[in-house]
C-alpha cells in the first residue's frame, strides 16, 4: 500500500535502487529533496546528468574522469614507471589521500569472478598489457582487495605480466590498526606475518 502520491513513491522507488541505499534512507533522501530550495534542486539534478553525460573512462589508466586523460596521467611529477593496479576509482582515491604514492594507476573495473561470471575478458586486462608494451614501465604494484576474487585477480595479472620482464609486486596485507588478534581470521594473520618488516 502507498502512503505517498506516485511521484514521491517513484521518486523513493529510485533513490533506493541505489546500492546501499535502504527504503528508510530513499524515504529520508527523498523528503530532504522535497524540501531543498528549488534551486537547489535543479543544480543537484544538472550535476548528475552532467556526470553522467560527460565522464568518460582516461584513455591512459581508466579511471572515470570527464577529460580524455584524468589528471594523474597527465601530472609530469608522477613515477610513470610505477603503475599501481586497482579494482575500481574508489581504491585509486584512497591511495591518494594517503599522499605517499607517487606513481600511476591502471584501473580494472572489477575483479575475476567465475561465480559471478566475470572473466579476465570482462575487466581492463587488455587495455593494462596494451599500456605495459608501449611505455616504459619498472614495476606493476598489484592492488587489488584481499578477497577471494582480488587474490584470483592479483594472481592472474602476475602470470600475465612476469613474461615480460617487469617487476610484479602485491600490496602487504595484516592485522588492521587497532585490530584485536583473537578476532582475525587465520588468512589475515598469515598474510601479515609474511608482510613483516623490521623495526
Amino acid at each position: 500500500m502507498d502512503y505517498y502520491s506516485k511521484q514521491i513513491s517513484q521518486m523513493i522507488g529510485e533513490l533506493s535502487s541505489l546500492p546501499g541505499i535502504g527504503d528508510k534512507s530513499a524515504q529520508r533522501l527523498a523528503f530532504h529533496i522535497l524540501h531543498m530550495p528549488e534551486v537547489d534542486v535543479k543544480r543537484l539534478a544538472d550535476a548528475l546528468v552532467d556526470a553522467r553525460h560527460n565522464v568518460r573512462y582516461c584513455s591512459c589508466c581508466q579511471t572515470l574522469t570527464d577529460q580524455d586523460i584524468c589528471p594523474i596521467c597527465s601530472n609530469p611529477k608522477r613515477d610513470h614507471s610505477t603503475i599501481m593496479v586497482v579494482e575500481d576509482s574508489r581504491d585509486m582515491a584512497a591511495y591518494e589521500k594517503t599522499g605517499e604514492y607517487q606513481g600511476v594507476y591502471h584501473v580494472l573495473h572489477g575483479a575475476i569472478s567465475p561465480m559471478q561470471g566475470i572473466g579476465p575478458d570482462d575487466i581492463r586486462l587488455k587495455e593494462l598489457m596494451e599500456r605495459l608494451s608501449s611505455t616504459e614501465v619498472s614495476e606493476v604494484i598489484v592492488a587489488t582487495n584481499s578477497s577471494l576474487e582480488g587474490e584470483t585477480t592479483a594472481m592472474y595479472v602476475s602470470r600475465l605480466i612476469k613474461p615480460t620482464g617487469i617487476r610484479v609486486s602485491r600490496i602487504a596485507s595484516g592485522v588492521p590498526v587497532g585490530g584485536d588478534l583473537e578476532y582475525i581470521d587465520e588468512v589475515t594473520l598469515l598474510r601479515a606475518l609474511e608482510g613483516r618488516r623490521d623495526l
